[in-house]
């Protein structure tokens, strides 16, 4: 069935059309008189044309949903294009970051072997100074030993010499002395 039959359909199925006794087109039917003035405000509605006015009003609305759809998309697109320019930026500054870290660590590297170096001179140093320290305190030792012992042959060789020595002998041995010290001093 077309559209058109079923619409004949529906209005002559109507419980009007059911009643007995009153014809469907009479002004006495209620339902025939709503139907009449629903079909002159129908009427009424293309005259003024009104259908026309609201599909003006539906196009307007639809051109401003277009329009608005179409920043909507400009948007999108520039808020991608800065998502991406950001992305950029941020491998950019990772990867100047890493290079940071990475002279960071080489400089660090480098200080460390340098430290390293001025650690082992300064014990190398140390060592060397200690050494020298010890090696005076033996020249030092040696010296006091030497000289404990001069003193002590000189006061036991004093000892024998004035018991076994005779005057004669004595004043010879100063005149010597003096002698050699004389030749010594010029």
């Amino acid at each position: 069935m077309t559209r058109f039959t079923t619409l004949i359909a529906l209005v002559v199925a109507t419980p009007a059309m059911a009643a007995e006794g009153k014809p469907f087109f009479s002004l006495a039917n209620t339902d025939f008189v709503v139907t009449i003035a629903f079909l002159l405000f129908i009427g009424v509605l293309f005259y003024f044309k009104v259908p026309s006015l609201l599909g003006g009003l539906l196009d307007k609305r639809a051109a401003g949903i277009q329009a608005e759809l179409d920043e909507a998309r400009a948007l999108r697109e520039e808020a991608q294009s800065l998502l991406a320019s950001f992305e950029r930026k941020q491998l950019e500054v990772q990867e100047q970051a890493d290079r940071i870290v990475a002279k960071a660590k080489e400089s660090a590297a480098e200080a460390a072997e340098a430290a390293k170096a001025d650690l082992a001179l300064s014990i190398e140093r140390r060592v060397q100074a200690a050494e020298d320290q010890i090696s005076s305190a033996e020249a030092s030792a040696v010296r006091q030993v030497r000289d404990e012992a001069i003193r002590i042959a000189v006061g036991a060789a004093g000892e024998v010499v004035a018991r076994d020595m005779q005057d004669a002998q004595a004043a010879s041995l100063i005149d010597d002395a003096i002698d050699t010290v004389k030749a010594k001093l010029h």
